[in-house]
């Protein structure tokens, strides 16, 4: 296969991988609370080669010396975007919406008999019943707990009302009496790269190990002082579909480039195989 219709193989690949990340963005334009997946590209390992080291030889020659062949393009990173959707309110007690750029929920989810934490900025809420119906526990849609600053929020059966203030604070109401039953868990992400989505509109961050960071410098808690959220309403995806159609057809062209990169290299072996 000649060096051509390898570079324009794995740049079609590539293209390919960032047409799913589109296509799954423009999906997700009405998903609660869901980021913007941004695919960057970087160019894969090239050759410098040598063709005329001779300066005699070189006299006439348009073309530079030291011609760098390329193997093509590859899909570099997928970055979220955190920064906030739109707002609309909806009158539900248990919806609540981030008000700050990079913000998110802590929520606990338990897959393969592990647990872990991971985070998203979907603040539709609800109560699950736990320990045989006796006490309501803050979840996710999934039913993934919500975690406070102290673990999940777990609240005894028989309250008349639940309120999430504006600083993250949960109370309740039994007759006359308010309780607060605990705060969101809200952390700020100091370096939003570094997430990793992990489906169900949730992101997990990797081994910071591996990363060579410590954790304080990724996630910061967020003092709880001031006005955060918004309870009765929720944040909107912040994908923009006209900026997405444009990636989508600027994304498919480039693939038909390459295809036809391909078709015309077959053309060019074809016209040398009868060549006599």
């Amino acid at each position: 296969m000649s060096r051509s219709m390898i570079q324009a193989a794995v740049t079609m690949n590539q293209l390919q991988n960032k047409l799913d990340i589109v296509g799954n963005n423009m999906a997700n334009s009405q998903t609660t609370g869901y980021k913007t997946r941004q695919a960057d590209f970087s160019s894969l390992l090239f050759q410098q080669i040598d063709n005329m080291t001779d300066p005699a030889n070189a006299e006439g020659r348009l073309t530079p010396d030291g011609v760098r062949v390329g193997s093509g393009a590859k899909l570099g990173s997928v970055n979220i975007d955190l920064s906030p959707g739109t707002i609309q309110e909806t009158a539900r007690t248990l919806d609540t919406a981030l008000l700050e750029n990079n913000h998110v929920f802590q929520i606990q989810v338990t897959e393969n008999d592990v647990t872990e934490t991971r985070y998203t900025r979907d603040g539709s809420f609800y109560l699950s019943p736990v320990n045989d119906g006796e006490d309501v526990m803050l979840t996710t849609k999934d039913g993934h707990p919500v975690l406070g600053e102290n673990g999940p929020i777990v609240v005894a059966e028989g309250f008349d009302d639940i309120t999430i203030q504006p600083n993250g604070q949960i109370s309740i109401q039994r007759g006359n009496v308010n309780e607060n039953v605990g705060n969101l868990a809200i952390t700020e992400v100091i370096r939003p790269r570094l997430l990793e989505s992990a489906g169900d509109n949730a992101f997990r961050l990797p081994d910071t190990d591996e990363l060579g960071f410590d954790f304080a410098e990724i996630m910061q808690p967020v003092d709880l002082d001031g006005d955060i959220l918004k309870s009765g309403a929720l944040e909107q995806s912040n994908v923009d579909l006209a900026s997405q159609m444009t990636d989508m057809i600027t994304a498919q062209r480039s693939y038909q480039f390459n295809a036809r990169t391909i078709s015309m290299s077959d053309q060019m072996m074809g016209l040398v195989n009868q060549l006599r």
